[in-house]
């Protein structure tokens, strides 16, 4: 009778605990979020960023989250523009041919999260820029190499506003 006790208590116990593996700590009451498109406003423009960054990040919340993304009215709302984006050496080749051994592309966006149910002392909207950077030795065709190294620094971006939105990171 007593072990029968223990693991309903310890069941129970665990039952009301809602601990997720990703860390993201969405209140219960939030359901919706909308996406917006994020503009690309950098200097140098990638014609496809836009598109590629706003669909990875869409795609980091449906697969890390239980929010349903919505065009309409919802619970919160992700918005903001590609601010940055440069590729630049890091390392040089050797001194009879001045090449560049090592390349990295850093891309900077401005996020506007929104969370239209706060209402209590700590509010948890946030306006910031995330930076992120990938290194990479340039093999071969550029634009090719390019969209591989694009797909691994919005991974990154995505993370960090995905963190900073849900995880208070």
């Amino acid at each position: 009778m007593k072990k029968i006790f223990f693991v309903l208590a310890v069941f129970l116990a665990f039952a009301g605990c809602s601990y997720k593996f990703n860390g993201a700590s969405i209140p219960p009451t939030m359901k919706t979020l909308n996406v917006r498109f994020f503009e690309n406003t950098a200097p140098l423009v990638v014609p496809t960023l836009a598109q590629t960054f706003t669909e990875a990040l869409k795609e980091r919340i449906r697969t890390q989250s239980r929010l349903s993304i919505t065009q309409n009215e919802a619970d919160a709302t992700i918005e903001g523009r590609i601010t940055g984006y440069s590729i630049a050496p890091i390392a040089f080749g050797d001194n009879r041919q001045p090449t560049a051994g090592g390349n990295r592309l850093t891309i900077t966006v401005q996020v506007k999260y929104t969370n239209n149910l706060d209402t209590g002392k700590v509010k948890s909207s946030f306006d910031e820029s995330f930076t992120a950077f990938q290194d990479f030795t340039l093999s071969g065709n550029l634009q090719a190499q390019e969209l591989i190294v694009i797909r691994e620094v919005n991974m990154k971006l995505t993370e960090n506003i995905f963190n900073r939105a849900f995880a208070q990171w």
